[in-house]
């Protein structure tokens, strides 16, 4: 007989079943005689009733939680509150070993710093099994999204020669010998001696390749690991992370907004159409986390509020200089509420800002555009007034910027003199200036960081809880 899933078996129309099969792992076992079983394929666990005369003591002893087991029995109406329907057990098997002494997830409330330590058992948790369905959702929705609407999926180098922010914070590929590397006749590290002739990283960001397809294929996406050697050790950052990044010839910056909008609220929507029981849960223990925190610090709105709060509205469009205007004459900033007060034109805006844009100010997402050039990237198209750029950043409830784009720089010359102001070398991006050279066009993209929206979805809040195993500062475990 095939074995079915917790998942099928509670949304079953036919209350009695002739038999049922099922494997899990027991969660709680009360009384020798209730088994609470659950298979990671719901947040829901099962009830298993135990007749205890009909087993073996030994054989119960070894139903501990953790352990794994192989149920047959019959599904019938529940006799108990909680639950429709639950198992008759006539056959039980525990496979393999089980020690209840040393298994840490036991049925009790652990710090999630606890669960970090043993991220590989994490996710027989409620929460962390809830995350991580979740993630895989978001992560199907992502493609499905692209693949309706005619892009091509691109799997851009891992290793790579550039570096697309410009940042510097980057993970070297080398197969030198550390103790014995190469010197050139500078005294530098001869990387002509080095396994690709050149110096190489791990990628920051798959978009200046994806812009090359682009200019082919008219419409791609990658969505793939990147890498930065930032040392920070805040709730919001990681050394390895995935990135959705799409790229479109012949779209402008109005067109790019209209693109991730629309992307944004369709892979939120299907969430809350195929997550709702993860959602849920997830809403209710936020709740309950806002519960302890002081007034002044709690959310205005629950998980599904802010998930609806992004499907409902229509974001609003402002210019950078009008938020500026805005920020400036606001009462945080005018009373000195803001940690970092708004003085002048050309100020990078923090999460606090944007935040106040979005929840307090116009009370809907925010996409702001045409940001000063000096604090965006060289690629950015600049604007007839010399000194903002085509870019743009959406801004969601609860942390502040969730997306940053562009229209890409597409003239020649004016992408030569951004490059040359910033001590970039042509012919590192040779390839990437030719795009410029042969059939240029007007295109645009933008990027998201996938943990960035998985926290917002669930809302978790640090990043290293909602990919699977963290990479950050003096920590690479598992």
């Amino acid at each position: 007989m095939i074995s079915q899933t917790v998942s099928e078996l509670l949304s079953q129309n036919t209350i009695t079943l002739p038999e049922v099969d099922i494997k899990g792992w027991v969660r709680t076992f009360r009384a020798n005689r209730f088994i609470a079983l659950n298979d990671g394929s719901t947040i829901n666990n099962i009830q298993c009733v135990v007749d205890f005369e009909n087993f073996d003591e030994a054989l119960l002893k070894r139903v501990t939680t953790g352990a794994a087991v192989h149920i047959k029995g019959h599904l019938v109406e529940s006799q108990g509150k909680g639950q429709k329907v639950e198992i008759q057990v006539s056959e039980l098997e525990v496979l393999g070993d089980s020690d209840p002494e040393t298994y840490p997830i036991q049925p009790k409330k652990h710090s999630f710093e606890f669960l970090r330590e043993h991220a590989h058992l994490r996710t027989r948790t409620s929460t962390f099994s809830a995350v991580m369905r979740l993630r895989s959702s978001l992560s199907f929705a992502i493609h499905k999204y692209f693949n309706d609407n005619g892009f091509y999926n691109m799997h851009t180098p891992i290793i790579t020669g550039s570096d697309a922010e410009g940042a510097g914070e980057m993970f070297k590929v080398t197969s030198l010998d550390a103790k014995k590397t190469p010197l050139n006749d500078e005294g530098n590290v001869d990387y002509t001696q080095d396994f690709f002739g050149k110096e190489t990283n791990l990628t920051v960001s798959g978009q200046l390749e994806a812009e090359t397809y682009a200019m082919s294929l008219g419409k791609v996406y990658t969505f793939g690991p990147t890498f930065r050697a930032e040392n920070s050790n805040t709730s919001r950052h990681l050394a390895e992370f995935w990135m959705i990044e799409p790229e479109v010839a012949f779209m402008d910056l109005a067109g790019n907004m209209d693109l991730a909008e629309d992307f944004l609220k369709s892979v939120i929507t299907y969430i809350l159409e195929h997550n709702l029981e993860d959602l849920n849960f997830l809403d209710k223990r936020l709740q309950d986390e806002e519960k302890t925190k002081p007034q002044a610090e709690r959310s205005d709105m629950t998980l599904i509020e802010k998930l609806n709060f992004v499907t409902e509205n229509n974001f609003k469009r402002v210019s950078y200089t009008e938020a500026i205007d805005i920020l400036r004459n606001s009462k945080p900033n005018k009373k000195k509420k803001f940690k970092y007060i708004i003085d002048e034109w050309g100020t990078d805006l923090q999460s606090e800002h944007e935040r106040f844009l979005v929840e307090k100010h116009f009370k809907c997402p925010v996409i702001l555009f045409d940001y000063p050039a000096n604090i965006k990237a060289f690629y950015m198209r600049l604007n007839d007034d010399g000194k903002t750029v085509r870019a743009m950043d959406i801004l969601f409830p609860g942390i502040g910027e969730i997306v940053g784009g562009a229209q890409r720089e597409e003239r020649l010359d004016v992408l030569k003199q951004k490059m040359a102001a910033i001590n970039i070398p042509e012919e590192e991006l040779w390839w990437y200036l030719d795009l410029r050279k042969f059939g240029t066009a007007v295109h645009s993209g933008f990027g998201l960081g996938f943990e960035r929206l998985v926290m917002f979805a669930t809302g978790m809040g640090n990043i290293r809880d909602v990919i699977p195993y963290p990479r950050t500062p003096q920590n690479a475990e598992f």
